[in-house]
């Protein structure tokens, strides 16, 4: 199995934030910041400020984390993001160099 990413991204205001899985986070961001899908819900808003991220060993234990996060309310994913991100700043720069399989 491959390696894999949970990510919450957001908007300039922090108005919607959008939780997804992936097995190749920095590309993923790419994608969200240059509007690759331009009908996709993360293009509809504007969202491409990578706010926070978990790396898993396993791409399963990312799509279990990310069900876990999107059951919770919008509070509880607030305070998940500030627990390590307390002024929302875009992470894109810290990943950018992140290697995967």
């Amino acid at each position: 199995m491959k390696p894999g990413f949970i990510y919450i991204i957001t908007n300039i205001n922090q108005t919607v934030v959008y939780i997804g899985v992936t097995s190749n986070l920095p590309q993923r961001i790419i994608d969200h910041k240059n509007k690759r899908d331009p009908k996709s819900f993360s293009a509809r808003y504007n969202l491409n400020i990578l706010v926070y991220y978990e790396q898993f060993q396993w791409i399963g234990d990312a799509i279990a984390r990310e069900k876990q996060i999107k059951a919770g309310s919008r509070k509880s994913k607030n305070n998940l993001i500030r627990s390590t991100n307390p002024t929302w700043n875009d992470l894109f720069e810290e990943i950018k160099d992140i290697m995967t399989e």
